[in-house]
């Protein structure tokens, strides 16, 4: 079941933020881990992403890694083991190396310009910040990629502690309600700086993020559930949810038919 085309109002400069899904449902999808992931479409992979753009989620979030000569790509693990068999590290290996790294799929690694130049003017990105410490260099890079592919203004980013400041004000940063509460007390805050992020929002967070005019996104994603009951647990946690008034979700595919029903 495909999820249908979101149309989005935005008003760049971060402010008011309406998102809505054509056809009158009230959810908005965010697919996790670069796309609709498969056997065939591995995360992270052009074919996931486009599958995400195909049944028409809002956005894909992606995750951003550092080579060791500085290429930004989109891996999650810090490892290539779990597509490619091999223990090697992300930041060990150049962008040469891992770019020979090839799945039975035909999956390979992607740099980040890659992924953006194929999501412009097709679906938002999320990006998941995996790369240690503060390069205000890099950071800058990410900054002009996402401007040189129209993507700056409605990008959001699930940051680190160490390059928060730095993008503080640039994009909007995942937080979560205790976060945002010291980040009120900032002198610089805005509600348009960062968004209620977490797998467990509850009615009352959602009052209080509408009544501070902070967006709210909940996250339902495989890896947090046991295997056992992955379905039924995770089927119950977005109920609870939805009920709660949460209307953004960041999932994995599997779940796309619970915000069909």
């Amino acid at each position: 079941m495909k999820v249908g085309l979101l149309v989005v109002l935005f008003f760049f400069g971060y402010s008011s933020v309406s998102w809505a899904q054509k056809g009158g449902s009230p959810y908005t999808l965010i697919a996790h881990r670069g796309g609709v992931i498969s056997d065939d479409a591995p995360e992270n992979s052009l074919a996931a992403l486009q599958e995400a753009i195909d049944r028409g989620y809002y956005m894909v979030e992606v995750d951003m890694r550092l080579t060791k000569d500085s290429v930004l790509i989109t891996q999650h693990d810090a490892h290539f083991r779990k597509y490619f068999g091999t223990d090697l590290q992300v930041a060990d290996m150049t962008w040469d190396e891992i770019k020979q790294l090839q799945h039975p799929s035909g999956y390979r690694v992607l740099m980040l310009e890659e992924v953006l130049a194929h999501c412009a003017g097709k679906i938002h990105v999320m990006l998941d910040n995996k790369i240690s410490g503060m390069d205000e260099a890099v950071f800058t890079r990410v900054i002009d990629l996402l401007s040189e592919y129209g993507m700056y203004g409605n990008a959001l980013m699930i940051g680190s502690s160490a390059s928060t400041e730095f993008f503080t004000g640039k994009l909007r940063l995942s937080c979560t309600r205790e976060q945002l509460e010291a980040n009120q007390k900032r002198e610089d805050y805005s509600p348009e700086h960062y968004y209620l992020f977490s797998r467990d929002i509850s009615r009352e967070d959602v009052l209080w993020a509408q009544e501070n005019g902070i967006m709210t996104v909940a996250a339902i994603n495989s890896f947090a559930f046991p295997k056992e009951n992955l379905m039924e647990l995770a089927r119950k946690q977005a109920a609870e949810m939805i009920a709660n008034g949460v209307r953004i979700f960041q999932i994995d595919g599997i779940f796309e038919d619970f915000f069909n029903d």
